[in-house]
Parts: structure tokens; sequence; C-alpha cells
């Protein structure tokens, strides 16, 4: 048995997410077209905002994207069409999404977990420290579909 560890509130190891996703294949607008079409900036949106982690944690059957996210920075509406469960490892989230009609609004802290059933619209705003947190889905992140909604974002793009 092999036992893997990695410190993931570190400041090490940690660089900028690429902005080069607006064609990303598995990334759509809500109306089912292309994120690539959309009248959207994903570089411009997301530019300085969150970072990926270099660290090697190879763990094939754990499905799990690791990020931090700066103070105050909101991630665009969108919903996944897989179940979602994140784990916040430091700093904080206030996570918008509509339950029985209303708007909730739930804060999720340090060692608390978060989870969106496929096809729910979300908005995830970081704290004032930002996040550090783990996303995982019940299948491969290259299976997962992303749809993006005209919330949240800087306008631009091709639509």
């Amino acid at each position: 048995m092999t036992i893997t560890f990695g410190n993931l509130l570190e400041d090490s190891d940690w660089v900028p997410m690429s902005l080069d996703q607006q064609s990303h294949p598995n990334y759509f607008w809500n109306d089912g077209g292309s994120l690539a079409d959309a009248p959207v900036d994903f570089a411009a949106t997301f530019d300085g905002a969150m970072w990926v982690t270099t660290k090697p944690i190879d763990v094939p059957r754990f499905n799990r994207n690791p990020l931090r996210v700066r103070a105050d920075f909101t991630v665009p509406r969108h919903h996944h069409d897989l179940d979602e469960m994140l784990f916040v490892l430091a700093g904080e989230y206030r996570i918008e999404h509509q339950e029985g009609g209303a708007k909730q609004v739930v804060r999720v802290g340090p060692g608390e977990v978060f989870l969106s059933r496929a096809g729910t619209p979300y908005t995830m705003t970081a704290g004032s420290e930002g996040v550090t947190y783990i996303e995982t889905w019940p299948r491969p992140v290259a299976e997962l579909k992303t749809y993006w909604h005209d919330f949240g974002w800087v306008r631009g793009g091709r639509g």
C-alpha cells in the first residue's frame, strides 16, 4: 500500500490557471452551444483569479480538481452534468443557488463540504481571504460537461 500526501495549503506549487479555455470541448453555453460562440470573454473573466497546483497528486480513482481562488472573485453561474462535491480547505465560498424556487446562499468554510446535484446552476464567490478547495465528481474530469450561464462574466467573445 502506498500513502500519498499533498499539502495544498502551502503557497508553493500553485500556478495561474490557463486562460485559453473558451474553446474547451466540454464547456458549453447554457443553450447547448459552444462557449467559444458565447458573448463572453473567458480570459478576461478569469484573469488572475484562479490557480491550479503543479504538485503531482496521482490518485486515479479519485476524480478531483484542486483550485485556489483570489479574494472576492465570483465564478460565473454554471452547472454540470454530474453531481459535484466541493471540499473547502482554507478560506470560504459563498454559494448562491436556487432551491424550491427561492434563492439560497450558503457559506462553505474550512473542513466543510458542498454538494451540487447535476443540472443545478450556482455561483461561487470567494471570501475576503480567497479560498483553496478540491472539487470532485463520480466520473473522470475529462467526461465532465460544464454549462455556463449569462451571469458573472466579462462581456466579449463572438456571440
